[in-house]
């Protein structure tokens, strides 16, 4: 089931812990998807903590969040770019975004393949996803003081098998979260050693969270038309010119 849009609220932006989080994951969305000019960076879920590099640069920004959820206005202070959407319809024109950024929108679901046909449906030719889910082996998804220890945790398996089956190409991971979800201070000051630490010894750490990164499969299309049929030609005139056999003789006729 998904959280309530004031407890994801209050996580991220009120406590220390969620700013840590909020501070990890943006970083390593930002270190594979610089922000770039001209873009429509979307996210569903509540995936806005990760969207606010993305402001200044990109062509528009939009925070799609769940009914079952709620939605906030944000950003605060300026123009909102949030919209209350259904999780199998979201109010985007077919290929329009250009990176999407899944976080509490898919393992919360109780329609993950609905969820993945509309990420799948709005993302345009050459487009970007990043799906942000609990590791299963993680600290983060064992227990309920934080926003990864509900829904469904997964293992870098299990996610890519889904995203194959909903027609993604998993193009490559990395992990966050590698310091304990705890509120002690001495673990919320050491938390930038921590994710240096893991990022540089992963995998034999695991992170909180995993971040794949997916590209939508295009196949290509069969080749018709007239080139099939130049290809394979009818055989309708096949033998016309040639010389009619002449008729046997009748047995029994005689000179």
């Amino acid at each position: 089931m998904h959280l309530d849009v004031l407890d994801l609220r209050n996580f991220y932006y009120r406590t220390a812990l969620g700013r840590v989080a909020q501070r990890a994951i943006r970083d390593q969305v930002v270190a594979m998807w610089p922000p770039m000019a001209g873009q429509t960076v979307a996210g569903f879920g509540f995936a806005v903590p990760l969207l606010r590099p993305y402001l200044t640069e990109a062509r528009r920004v939009i925070g799609l969040m769940p009914g079952p959820q709620g939605v906030m206005p944000w950003p605060a202070g300026m123009e909102n770019v949030s919209v209350l959407c259904e999780e199998t319809a979201w109010p985007l024109s077919t290929g329009f975004v250009d990176r999407l950024v899944l976080m509490h929108g898919l393992e919360t679901s109780e329609q993950p393949s609905a969820v993945l046909e509309e990420a799948h449906r709005v993302l345009g030719p050459g487009g970007k996803v990043l799906f942000v889910v609990p590791n299963r082996s993680g600290l983060w998804a064992r227990g309920d003081g934080t926003p990864f220890g509900f829904g469904r945790p997964y293992s870098l398996g299990q996610v890519e098998a889904q995203l194959r089956r909903a027609g993604f190409t998993p193009e490559r991971h990395v992990a966050a979260l590698y310091a304990p979800p705890s509120t002690k201070r001495f673990w919320l000051r050491t938390a930038n050693f921590w994710e240096r630490t893991g990022r540089r010894f992963a995998p034999w750490i695991a992170g909180g969270v995993l971040m794949v990164e997916a590209s939508k499969q295009i196949y290509a299309p069969t080749r018709g038309g007239l080139g099939a049929v130049v290809k394979k030609p009818l055989r309708v005139w096949e033998g016309a010119g040639a010389a009619a056999p002449e008729p046997a003789m009748r047995t029994g006729e005689g000179a």
